[in-house]
């Protein structure tokens, strides 16, 4: 399973969250920023900003997902965290429009 299947759908949001072990959580979360995840006794928990539009939130559920997809939440190292957190970020965004792409391409016969 996974995020490209989720958009194709092939398989839902609940799907995937349960090949994870994952569960979404709404709550406030500090000025700029829409969302998190983090890891607690094997489960890993997806801190949403309750207040982002509907769209936002789908948006921001699925760049936490690329975190877990990549397998970034397993490659931090604690005292380097805070000079890898830019690309972790990037790399989160840059998958999700590289399936979003390669989605449309199937779609239109490119590839």
């Amino acid at each position: 399973m996974n995020i490209k299947e989720l958009l194709e759908g092939v398989i839902t949001q609940q799907d995937l969250l349960n090949y994870y072990n994952a569960t979404i959580i709404y709550e406030t979360t500090p000025d700029g920023i829409n969302g998190f995840i983090f890891n607690y006794d094997g489960v890993f928990f997806i801190i949403i900003n309750k207040y982002l539009s509907y769209y936002r939130k789908k948006k921001t559920i699925l760049h936490e997902l690329a975190h877990l997809e990549l397998n970034q939440l397993g490659q931090i190292d604690d005292d380097l965290f805070a000079f890898k957190i830019d690309r972790y970020e990037d790399e989160a965004d840059g998958y999700i429009k590289f399936i979003l792409k390669n989605i449309e391409e199937a779609k239109n016969g490119i590839i």
